[in-house]
């Protein structure tokens, strides 16, 4: 696997430092974690609305914990050990503790989390404060026309 050096991007640039983060981040394949567990669907509902859908089978409401920080979404999984007695022939139903992190452009929260048949669904939406919104500029300048006096 070939290795990138960023550190040009570092020393040209300003205000910058998540994005290259990111890209160091993406490169060398950190993805905190077991990548392929849960598997999860990401969803455009609209222009600023969003879903994350993850399978999370055997676990309960009390077993998920998602937190939200500003450009990052954690959802946590840890399921309880259920010890009934039972022999597996064949355990093919994962039920082991889960952490999965999802960044998060600027301006998305979090509006709501549901649990329905194994899927956990997080809704996201874009929300641009009304001061980051591109606004028209009013134009001034002299309009009356110059008055031309002559000299007699």
């Amino acid at each position: 696997m070939r290795t990138y050096d960023l550190s040009p991007l570092f020393r040209s640039t300003v205000g910058f430092d998540r994005v290259t983060r990111l890209l160091e981040s993406a490169l060398n394949g950190e993805d905190g974690g077991n990548s392929a567990y849960p598997p999860y669907n990401i969803e455009k509902l609209g222009d600023d609305q969003y879903r994350i859908t993850m399978a999370v089978a055997g676990f309960a409401l009390d077993d998920l914990e998602i937190t939200a920080h500003p450009n990052l979404l954690i959802v946590q999984g840890k399921a309880k050990e259920t010890d009934n007695g039972a022999v597996f022939l064949h355990r093919g139903i994962a039920g082991r503790a889960f952490e999965r992190r999802f960044q998060l452009a600027d301006h998305i929260r979090v509006s709501n989390a549901t649990l329905e048949n194994g899927l956990l669904h997080v809704e996201l939406v874009r929300e641009v404060p009304e001061t980051m919104k591109p606004r028209t500029i009013q134009i001034s300048g002299n309009t009356a026309p110059a008055s031309l006096s002559h000299a007699a």
